[in-house]
């Protein structure tokens, strides 16, 4: 495939995000990728075209019914619900596509249907409008093979419910202009979603792993039955292969994919004859069991699993796709609890063998590796690194997660620099966050209740926590942090250790441990009041209140460098930044700073929640420690130690337990 950059947003796009867009199929999944994209872009003018009035009116009808619910659920505005409905219309007749700039094709899989349907949308549209297939099978080539114009034609597959899912699948073919593969990778990453970057072979890179998990699941049952089946499942997926195909009506779909996966590469792919018989599955739905003997349940567990390693690998050696979009493909697209890789990487190296051992004694023909297992697991799971004018730009890539820090991503970020940070001709990095909504949202806190009541775990746990900002510290090549949305906790806590900020005009930060019972250990009560002195009033309200500080309010008290109104001017503006800091930087100062007090609050949030005064007390006294303390290790110390005492209370504890409960902490019952 020709070289893109891993981040879509560090291209400045050839053409502006689409005016107007067709998209040809109201019935199924058609709607939903228009519903998504009117979201995401209420100006947007949207066509819905197909041969039936009914599907249209009731894809229409469907858009009103999703805005009323994302109002009532809150997660839109009666404007934003408006919006969302404006500008639709539905059409029985091709000729409403003559001012369309992006035609997507969301119909049957036929390919002699979709070609006729292409040869209509080229016959009206402009030269340059884009025109791609939501075809999950097909390859490009097949459907595009009879355009005038193939070069701004290609594949972008979605994945239901296509509102929500955030995957898409963007099919890099070899007539498909570079221009348009980065064009569409730039418009999904601008707008939410998560663009994978395929080869163009049948059923592409995700297709393959799930029509082929439900293959296998469904050549199992001369051993198991379908409930068995999902049960045994369950260790790895969310629902099991039969629930799904149940939701889907897929039994048709794995007979088209599997069919046109043998014909293209061997018997071996050949679809489970029942899929032919049987229109529903006896099977159990999501977190439900039914018994399964241990012989059984090894069985098919050992088939599934193979199954999902032989596709990977295969994946991987024809370089379908790459190692950390397979696994993130399969968290957020398909629904497993981790990668087929992460599951690799966790599992004992002779279980593995002995899986692929067994599928291919009892599947032969399935791929089997064609390098070492370990060599399939050398990768960056969670940051994506470009070059940009010699600078490492470092990206954290978990949207499932709006980028929040875990282990994990804390040590990739930390191999990356490690590895260029004597190379002479990388100038120094930018550490950004995936997407357009945050830079990072914190740490994950899983593993904050297993802390709770031990303060020495607690303190060395955000020793540990702090590996990567000490380094930051040390280092002599500057760090850039670029902002590209909001920065919560740990993620704000990472941003200030980077030598300078730059930030999008709609970023923001804010510090919202208190409201959780613990406080912000990892330098937080230190750093902000050591760098800007200045704005120490703000740090106080931030830590005591949660008050979010925009990036407009950090660029007047000093924090920021510059705001961006784009993310390529963001990334123009950190590089930079870079450029100029490696003339020479000032470092977080030693010695005591001088505070202003602390004012006289209720133990109230910004947004009105009731806090713990004891916690708030903790925060207070840490910093005003922190503060007298000789050297910068010594405050950043006195922070680790004052998360440690912050553990052991009892507001902690509850807000720890009513995040996980998704309710308001009570803290006026335990202080």
């Amino acid at each position: 495939m020709p070289e893109h950059p891993n981040n879509p947003l560090l291209q400045s796009p050839t053409r502006p995000l689409p005016r107007h867009v067709a998209i040809i199929g109201a019935g199924s999944i058609g709607p939903d990728i228009g519903y998504y994209l009117k979201s995401a872009l209420p100006a947007l003018q949207l066509t819905l075209i197909d041969i039936n009035q009914g599907a249209i009116d009731a894809a229409l009808k469907r858009f009103a019914d999703y805005a009323k619910k994302a109002l009532a659920k809150g997660k839109m505005n009666e404007a934003q619900a408006a919006a969302v409905q404006q500008g639709v219309q539905g059409s029985t007749d091709y000729d409403a596509l003559k001012d369309c700039d992006w035609v997507i094709e969301a119909a049957t899989e036929n390919l002699a249907l979709k070609r006729r349907i292409f040869a209509q949308v080229e016959a009206r549209v402009a030269m340059d409008a884009v025109i791609t297939s939501n075809t999950s099978s097909l390859p490009a080539a097949r459907i595009f093979a009879e355009l005038k114009n193939p070069e701004r034609a290609t594949v972008t597959h979605f994945f239901a419910p296509a509102w929500r899912n955030p995957a898409v699948e963007v099919i890099d073919w070899p007539h498909a202009a570079p221009e348009l593969v980065a064009w569409l990778r730039w418009v999904f990453c601008s707008t939410g979603k998560v663009p994978l970057l395929t080869r163009d072979v049948p059923c592409f890179m995700l297709d393959r792993i799930f029509d082929n998990w439900c293959n296998e699941a469904a050549l199992l049952l001369d051993r198991a039955t379908a409930a068995q089946i999902d049960t045994v499942a369950a260790e790895f997926v969310h629902a099991g292969p039969f629930f799904v195909l149940n939701l889907a009506r897929g039994n048709p779909i794995i007979t088209e994919t599997n069919t046109l996966q043998a014909d293209e590469e061997g018997e071996h792919y050949r679809p489970a004859t029942i899929f032919q018989s049987v229109d529903h599955w006896l099977t159990v739905a999501p977190g439900q069991r039914v018994d399964v003997s241990t012989d059984t349940a090894r069985a098919v567990r050992e088939r599934l699993l193979g199954s999902l390693l032989s596709q990977s690998v295969d994946i991987l050696d024809r370089g379908i796709g790459t190692p950390a979009d397979l696994d993130l493909g399969c968290v957020t697209a398909l629904g497993f609890k981790a990668g087929p890789l992460a599951l690799l990487r966790d599992m004992p190296h002779a279980d593995a063998q002995h899986i692929l051992k067994r599928l291919a004694l009892e599947r032969p023909g399935m791929p089997m590796p064609k390098r070492t297992l370990a060599d399939y697991l050398d990768f960056e799971r969670h940051v994506l690194v470009d070059d940009v004018q010699g600078v490492k730009v470092i990206t954290l890539r978990r949207p499932e997660a709006l980028n929040a820090l875990h282990d994990e991503m804390t040590d990739e970020i930390l191999a990356v620099i490690r590895r260029f940070e004597n190379d002479p001709a990388v100038t120094g990095f930018v550490i950004i966050g995936y997407g357009t909504k945050a830079f990072c949202a914190g740490a994950d806190i899983g593993r904050f209740a297993d802390l709770l009541g031990d303060k020495t775990a607690a303190a060395q746990y955000a020793r540990d926590c702090s590996r990567l900002l000490v380094h930051l510290d040390a280092m002599h090549k500057p760090v850039v942090a670029a902002l590209n949305g909001m920065a919560l906790g740990g993620g704000f806590e990472l941003a200030m250790r980077c030598h300078a900020l730059v930030a999008m005009e709609q970023a923001w930060m804010q510090l919202p441990e208190v409201s959780l019972g613990l406080l912000p250990g990892i330098g937080a009560m230190v750093v902000p009041y050591r760098r800007w002195p200045q704005a120490a009033g703000t740090f106080h309200g931030m830590l005591r209140r949660c008050d979010k500080l925009k990036a407009s309010q950090a660029l007047a008290l000093g924090m920021v460098d510059a705001l961006a109104s784009s993310p390529a001017e963001l990334i123009s503006l950190a590089v930079a930044r870079v450029q100029a800091l490696a003339k020479g930087r000032t470092r977080i100062p030693d010695g005591p700073v001088a505070l202003p007090a602390f004012d006289l609050m209720s133990p109230t949030a910004a947004n009105g929640l009731a806090l713990s005064p004891t916690t708030l007390g903790l925060i207070e006294r840490a910093v005003l420690e922190a503060a007298q303390a000789p050297t910068l290790s010594a405050a950043l110390e006195i922070g680790y130690l004052a998360f440690g005492d912050s553990a052991c209370t009892a507001a902690a504890r509850e807000g720890i337990a009513a995040f996980g409960e998704k309710r308001a902490p009570d803290f006026a019952r335990v202080g």
